[in-house]
């Protein structure tokens, strides 16, 4: 097979996901393609530039919302990660609910939602990766096959470079296609 060489560039795929935070007593969303699995424990991280409005909340309150859109709330998402909640009241973008274990907005619209209690924040240049313990996940009811999340229905976004993509069929399943080399 032919390889070709392009730039060092974090190009993707990678999960579109909605970070929800308190900054100074109001809630605020931001859109990342930084975060996902740590390791086999619940733990999630997000990345984000210090200089992000969503940081300093973060940064002072200690919890975070991993919201996962649907490909329908693509217009919704690409806003939160253009508008600046700096100069930008993004908390009517979104219906928000709350768990009583931590204090970060969930957004109801969401397909799914984890809320997260920092553990750990590691300085990665001019950025700041949270890793966070995972203290509550909530799933849309419709968004469930036999009781499991079925990702075709929770139909998330997927970030390529400078476009959004979704998703089309399951190819293989995870553990047993390497075991038919």
């Amino acid at each position: 097979m032919e390889k070709t060489k392009i730039n060092n560039v974090p190009f993707g795929p990678f999960p579109t996901a909605i970070v929800g935070a308190i900054v100074n007593n109001k809630l605020n969303y931001v859109t990342v393609g930084a975060c996902g699995v740590v390791c086999q424990k619940p733990i999630l991280y997000v990345s984000l530039k210090n200089t992000h409005y969503t940081t300093l909340g973060i940064k002072s309150d200690g919890y975070f919302s991993l919201n996962i859109p649907s490909a329908s709330l693509v217009a919704k998402t690409d806003y939160c990660g253009i508008a600046s909640g700096n100069s930008v009241d993004k908390s009517e973008v979104f219906t928000p609910f709350y768990d009583n274990a931590g204090n970060a907005p969930l957004i109801s619209e969401c397909s799914m939602n984890f809320l997260c209690k920092v553990v750990q924040t590691v300085p990665v240049f001019d950025f700041s990766m949270f890793l966070g313990e995972i203290i509550a996940t909530y799933i849309n009811d419709d968004c469930l096959t036999d009781g499991k999340p079925d990702p075709k229905k929770i139909n998330p976004i997927i970030m390529m470079g400078a476009s959004y993509w979704n998703l089309e069929s399951q190819i293989g399943l995870a553990f047993k296609e390497g075991s038919k080399v």
